[in-house]
């Protein structure tokens, strides 16, 4: 790969090859990463040659992945224009959170009376890592565990239908959950946040967890709009002084 054309389009300047197990299903989530991480910005082009050599695949099973991107929202594809990572708007954001957070206080609600035992430690160490990624200043490997947390109790709620509206969803929200704890004012919120939605599982309140979960939602929607607007204005005064 080209080190210093990579560097400057801020990917990894080095191999990074998908296993062959499974590699579309692989190839995909290490994209719907780049994305969600910001390592593929928004509105960019997606680097297809530079990929290719840092996953070590064809183009064939690249294209294949970014149609899956495309279908979650991630990716806009243009007949022989190539890809880009779709941008995030205000609308956008707007309406896919009251949706996720009827799904969500809806998941709280069932998982509260349904979770196991061993699903519930499961949960609360999971929180306790991410705390502990939070004391860190570890995002990336907080906003992960963040994750499955979330995906803990979508599973314990036990709802295939349910599942699979939240997975198509999914992609998008979390890019714009990632956004949301850029701040570090937002990122200590969500942490408080997560105790109070652990607390309400383990109390198997399921009435408070779907609240909690549907408040935690509102909350990281107006964060994220915030987040939108600043970058809006920010670009706005770049081409101003330009």
């Amino acid at each position: 790969m080209d080190t210093e054309s990579a560097e400057k389009r801020g990917l990894t300047p080095f191999p990074e090859p998908v296993a062959r197990g499974a590699l579309h299903d692989r190839l995909v989530a290490r994209l719907r990463d780049l994305i969600i991480e910001g390592e593929l910005s928004p509105g960019a082009r997606v680097p297809e040659r530079e990929l290719c050599q840092r996953f070590q695949v064809s183009r064939t099973p690249l294209r294949e992945a970014l149609k899956v991107l495309a279908a979650d929202g991630l990716v806009q594809l243009a007949p022989n224009r190539g890809a880009r990572v779709a941008a995030l708007t205000v609308a956008d954001v707007e309406e896919m959170f009251p949706v996720m957070g009827a799904l969500e206080a809806l998941a709280g609600e069932l998982a509260a009376s349904r979770i196991t035992e061993e699903g519930l430690a499961e949960v609360r160490a999971l929180h306790y890592q991410m705390v502990l990624h939070h004391k860190r200043g570890e995002l990336a490997a907080y906003f992960r565990l963040n994750q499955q947390i979330h995906e803990k109790i979508l599973e314990a709620a036990g709802n295939a239908t349910l599942a699979a509206l939240y997975q198509g969803l999914a992609g998008r929200i979390r890019r714009a959950r990632y956004l949301a704890n850029m701040s570090a004012r937002r990122w200590a919120r969500a942490v408080e946040e997560h105790e109070a939605i652990l607390a309400a599982l383990e109390a198997r309140d399921g009435t408070r967890l779907g609240a909690i979960l549907e408040d935690h939602l509102k909350n990281k929607c107006e964060t994220v709009k915030e987040a939108l607007l600043a970058e809006q204005r920010k670009g706005g005064q770049a081409a101003s002084n330009s």
